[in-house]
Protein backbone atom coordinates (compact mmCIF):
# COMPACT_ATOMS: atom_id res chain seq x y z
CA UNK A 1 0.00 0.00 0.00
CA UNK A 2 1.44 3.36 -0.94
CA UNK A 3 0.75 6.53 1.02
CA UNK A 4 0.57 9.85 -0.84
CA UNK A 5 2.25 12.62 1.12
CA UNK A 6 0.23 15.75 1.76
CA UNK A 7 1.50 19.04 0.37
CA UNK A 8 2.45 21.19 3.38
CA UNK A 9 2.65 24.49 1.47
CA UNK A 10 -0.08 25.69 -0.87
CA UNK A 11 -0.63 28.92 -2.81
CA UNK A 12 -3.25 29.94 -0.25
CA UNK A 13 -0.77 29.42 2.60
CA UNK A 14 1.92 31.35 0.72
CA UNK A 15 -0.48 34.30 0.53
CA UNK A 16 -1.33 34.04 4.24
CA UNK A 17 2.36 33.97 5.16
CA UNK A 18 2.88 37.16 3.14
CA UNK A 19 0.19 38.76 5.35
CA UNK A 20 1.93 37.57 8.53
CA UNK A 21 5.72 37.90 8.09
CA UNK A 22 8.07 37.14 10.98
CA UNK A 23 7.55 39.64 13.79
CA UNK A 24 4.16 40.86 12.56
CA UNK A 25 2.22 39.39 15.51
CA UNK A 26 4.73 40.19 18.26
CA UNK A 27 3.03 40.93 21.56
CA UNK A 28 -0.37 39.56 20.58
CA UNK A 29 0.03 36.44 22.73
CA UNK A 30 -3.02 34.20 22.49
CA UNK A 31 -4.75 36.67 20.18
CA UNK A 32 -2.26 36.02 17.34
CA UNK A 33 -3.89 34.48 14.26
CA UNK A 34 -2.89 30.94 13.34
CA UNK A 35 -1.98 30.58 9.67
CA UNK A 36 -1.70 26.80 9.59
CA UNK A 37 -1.60 23.79 11.89
CA UNK A 38 0.80 20.94 11.16
CA UNK A 39 0.69 17.69 13.11
CA UNK A 40 2.09 14.19 13.40
CA UNK A 41 -0.77 11.86 12.37
CA UNK A 42 0.70 8.83 14.19
CA UNK A 43 2.00 10.33 17.42
CA UNK A 44 3.13 13.43 19.20
CA UNK A 45 3.93 16.69 17.48
CA UNK A 46 1.86 19.80 16.79
CA UNK A 47 2.96 23.08 15.21
CA UNK A 48 0.57 26.07 15.24
CA UNK A 49 2.20 28.53 12.85
CA UNK A 50 1.48 32.24 13.30
CA UNK A 51 4.20 33.87 11.14
CA UNK A 52 6.68 33.02 8.42
CA UNK A 53 9.07 34.23 5.74
CA UNK A 54 9.99 32.66 2.43
CA UNK A 55 13.75 32.24 2.11
CA UNK A 56 15.85 32.76 -1.01
CA UNK A 57 16.15 28.97 -1.38
CA UNK A 58 12.30 28.71 -1.49
CA UNK A 59 12.17 27.14 1.97
CA UNK A 60 10.04 28.79 4.65
CA UNK A 61 11.15 29.91 8.10
CA UNK A 62 8.07 29.50 10.28
CA UNK A 63 7.30 30.70 13.80
CA UNK A 64 4.64 29.48 16.17
CA UNK A 65 3.68 27.20 19.03
CA UNK A 66 5.70 23.99 18.87
CA UNK A 67 4.63 21.05 21.01
CA UNK A 68 6.57 17.83 20.57
CA UNK A 69 4.47 15.91 23.08
CA UNK A 70 5.37 17.37 26.45
CA UNK A 71 3.25 20.42 27.17
CA UNK A 72 5.61 21.68 29.88
CA UNK A 73 8.38 21.95 27.24
CA UNK A 74 6.22 23.40 24.45
CA UNK A 75 7.30 26.83 23.29
CA UNK A 76 6.98 29.56 20.76
CA UNK A 77 9.80 28.88 18.37
CA UNK A 78 11.08 28.55 14.82
CA UNK A 79 10.91 25.61 12.45
CA UNK A 80 11.82 25.31 8.79
CA UNK A 81 9.18 23.93 6.44
CA UNK A 82 11.83 21.59 5.00
CA UNK A 83 12.34 20.11 8.50
CA UNK A 84 8.65 19.25 8.73
CA UNK A 85 8.60 17.89 5.17
CA UNK A 86 11.62 15.66 5.85
CA UNK A 87 10.44 14.11 9.11
CA UNK A 88 10.14 10.36 8.61
CA UNK A 89 7.36 8.99 10.79
CA UNK A 90 6.34 5.38 11.46
CA UNK A 91 4.46 3.46 8.75
CA UNK A 92 5.88 5.70 6.03
CA UNK A 93 3.74 8.60 7.21
CA UNK A 94 4.70 12.28 7.05
CA UNK A 95 3.66 15.44 8.90
CA UNK A 96 0.21 16.60 7.79
CA UNK A 97 -1.64 19.90 7.52
CA UNK A 98 -4.96 20.32 9.34
CA UNK A 99 -7.45 20.80 6.52
CA UNK A 100 -10.25 21.67 8.96
CA UNK A 101 -8.58 24.51 10.86
CA UNK A 102 -11.07 27.35 11.21
CA UNK A 103 -10.26 30.54 9.28
CA UNK A 104 -9.10 33.46 11.49
CA UNK A 105 -8.66 31.23 14.55
CA UNK A 106 -6.56 32.70 17.35
CA UNK A 107 -3.67 30.88 18.95
CA UNK A 108 -5.65 30.57 22.19
CA UNK A 109 -8.62 29.02 20.35
CA UNK A 110 -6.39 26.66 18.34
CA UNK A 111 -4.61 25.51 21.51
CA UNK A 112 -7.93 24.78 23.22
CA UNK A 113 -9.24 23.00 20.11
CA UNK A 114 -6.08 20.86 20.05
CA UNK A 115 -6.51 19.94 23.73
CA UNK A 116 -3.61 22.07 25.01
CA UNK A 117 -3.58 24.62 27.82
CA UNK A 118 -2.58 28.21 27.11
CA UNK A 119 1.03 28.49 28.37
CA UNK A 120 1.38 31.08 31.14
CA UNK A 121 4.22 32.93 29.40
CA UNK A 122 2.03 33.47 26.33
CA UNK A 123 -1.00 34.40 28.43
CA UNK A 124 1.01 36.91 30.49
CA UNK A 125 2.58 38.55 27.41
CA UNK A 126 -0.71 40.09 26.26
CA UNK A 127 -1.85 40.84 29.82
CA UNK A 128 1.37 42.71 30.67
CA UNK A 129 1.09 44.72 27.46
CA UNK A 130 -2.47 45.74 28.33
CA UNK A 131 -1.46 46.78 31.85
CA UNK A 132 1.22 49.12 30.44
CA UNK A 133 -1.27 51.10 28.36
CA UNK A 134 -2.86 54.16 30.09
Amino acid sequence: MSYKNMKLMTKDLENKIKKYPLGSQDGLGGQAKVIVKYFNPVGMGTWLIIEGNKRENNDYELFGYCNLGYEEYAELGYVMLSELENLNLPFGMKVERDLYLKEDITLKEALEQSGFKMPEHINNEKQEECEEEP
